[in-house]
């Protein structure tokens, strides 16, 4: 990343004079020192013209004042032509504002938008191309499958930056009690669902709650879309057997009977309901102002994977608007936030994980102090190789979780039959797809 750095500053003297002539060009892949010859700019040539960016965060000000305070005075130190003016939206209020200001032709450089967000503006070409502006070597920088995240129709509409992972948490205990090793925890959902039925019948817990969500056929390799994302595709015998799978768990008592949201979730493992739970690192914070003896009978490892061999992150990125008028120095900037030692450093500062490979090599996410919440980081770390945000690719994709997610609590919590569920669904999605057409 270094070298692109290098490469583009050195051609800031001319990519500023020649800003008329490249506004609306395609790719702006810096070129090597050494290449075409430049004219030397005569003396009577205007100086270099001063650049200034617009970024926008979501949420961010004013807890991480300092670490942006710190990281926009860098960059401006080492480009004195430009100026960085940054500003803060609320997560609800950035779609609304980012199309407001395309519309009106006063889009930001470089913005903060979540993976959804991302592919929805992209879509409609609203963002710069990083496939066509990065090397292979700046884009191997990123782990594999968050970079990937924004990747639609071979077009790469946003740079992956900060992101969560869960983690699976164990109450030792409980694992104990079920006969079952703590230093050998389940790697796979299978194996997680054969815990789960050890501790309902060796110490008369549940094993872990769940939420009703279609999340359980990609985990499990069964994708929810065709490839083409015109029709459902997950209303097959593999789909059946999954939820069968989940049927039997709720039956045997493994899994409790009940779509548990965030808060029934906590509740269920403090009270020592169930011996497991799958969640993010803010459930740290909840366990240990709750109970901190359950905190302190607490492991944490990485969350089991399923056929599909993926854990879903949660992922903020970094995008250009292709409205921008300065795009060479906004996607310039983008990698500067974006960048390894960057991504470390606003880790520590806001207890994130980073999407770049060589920050998680850095002793914070591999010292274990014997806590908790340094298990929990290591232990997200450690799965950041097989991360990949959950994403459909399509208009109302809420609406398509959704109703997958209401027949699969029809069949966990009223019984009803699973391939009837499955073939409901499969044509509500089918009849929002074409409704988005």
């Amino acid at each position: 990343m270094k070298t692109k750095f290098k490469k583009a500053t050195s051609l800031l003297l001319v990519s500023v004079m020649a800003m008329s002539l490249l506004a609306g060009c395609g790719s702006s892949k810096t070129t090597s020192e050494g290449g075409s010859a430049t004219p030397a700019p005569a003396a009577t040539d205007k100086p270099k013209e001063d650049v200034k960016l617009e970024f926008w965060t979501i949420s961010l000000q004013p807890t991480f004042n300092d670490y942006f305070n710190k990281l926009i005075a860098a960059y401006e130190t080492e480009h004195p032509n430009v100026k960085i003016d940054w500003k803060d939206f609320p997560y609800d209020a950035i779609q609304n504002k980012l199309l407001t200001s395309i519309a009106s032709d006063q889009a930001p450089a470089v913005v903060n938008l979540n993976t959804e967000l991302a592919n929805q503006m992209g879509s409609k070409n609203a963002l710069v191309d990083f496939n066509a502006e990065l090397t292979a070597e700046q884009k191997g920088l990123y782990f594999d499958g968050i970079y990937n995240s924004t990747v639609v129709n071979g077009k790469g509409f946003a740079l992956p930056w900060y992101t969560g992972l869960p983690v699976l948490f164990l109450n030792k205990d409980v694992v104990e009690k079920a006969g079952l090793d703590i230093n050998n925890p389940p790697k796979t959902n299978d194996e997680l669902h054969a815990w789960a039925k050890q501790m309902k019948e060796k110490a008369n817990v549940a094993g872990y709650t769940i939420r009703t969500d279609a999340t359980i056929f990609v985990a499990e390799g069964v994708p929810l879309l065709s490839e083409d994302n015109s029709k459902a595709a997950f209303n097959t015998p593999e789909a059946e057997q999954i939820v069968a799978s989940y049927v039997d768990l709720i039956n045997s008592g493994a899994i409790p009977k009940e779509d548990a949201n965030y808060d029934k979730q906590v509740q269920y493992y403090v009270s020592e309901q169930v011996g497991m739970t799958i969640s993010n690192s803010s459930f740290i914070n909840r366990l240990k102002t709750t109970s901190e003896d359950i905190y302190k009978k607490t492991v944490a490892v990485p969350a089991p994977v399923g056929k599909g061999d993926v854990r879903f992150s949660s992922t903020m990125n970094i995008a250009v608007p292709s409205a921008t008028k300065h795009k060479d120095e906004a996607v310039e900037f983008a990698l500067f936030v974006t960048n390894a030692a960057n991504q470390l450093d606003f880790s520590k500062a806001a207890n994130t994980l980073p999407s770049t490979k060589d920050s998680v090599k850095d002793a914070f996410f591999t010292n274990d102090d014997g806590t908790l919440e340094a298990k929990a980081k290591i232990a997200s770390a450690k799965s950041l190789e097989k991360a990949s945000d959950f994403l459909l690719g399509v208009k109302n994709a809420g609406d398509i979780r959704s109703a997958i997610g209401k027949k699969l609590q029809n069949v966990y919590l009223n019984g009803s039959d699973i391939k009837k569920e499955l073939t409901t669904a499969e044509k509500e999605v089918n009849d929002i797809l074409q409704k988005n057409k």
